[in-house]
């Protein structure tokens, strides 16, 4: 007997209901406010708040040497890091509020802020 047969006509409303829920609240529950600046910490202290709205580049001395960040357009990376496997440089722009690129080994990170965050692990 079919597994289906078993399922009444409520039970299918149920589901139909639930799948709904889910798929508005994905885009709700994940969406970030606007980049606004972008903090710049090292060895978990803040060293500075870049406005995204100005292009600067700074650099940030570590224990391993100097990592450069570079803003552009609304936008943060990280340009150069002495760490040795660049994961934060391989991270990319940042142009969303939430965002984070951390430099581990040269005890860096920049993060983006803005109106609202996005949840992720850091978050939890």
């Amino acid at each position: 007997m079919p597994r289906r047969s078993l399922l009444r006509p409520g039970d299918w409303l149920v589901m139909t209901c639930g799948a709904i829920v889910c798929a508005v609240s994905f885009p709700l529950a994940w969406r970030a406010g606007p980049a606004e600046k972008a903090i710049v910490r090292r060895g978990g202290e803040p060293f500075a708040e870049l406005e995204l709205s100005r292009e600067r580049r700074i650099e940030v001395p570590g224990p391993l040497g100097t990592t450069t960040i570079a803003v552009e357009k609304g936008r943060v990376r990280v340009l150069s890091d002495p760490g040795a496997h660049q994961y934060c440089v391989r991270q990319g722009w940042l142009d969303r509020a939430g965002q984070i690129a951390i430099c581990a080994p040269n005890e860096v990170s920049v993060e983006v802020a803005g109106g609202g965050k996005t949840y992720d692990s850091l978050s939890y």
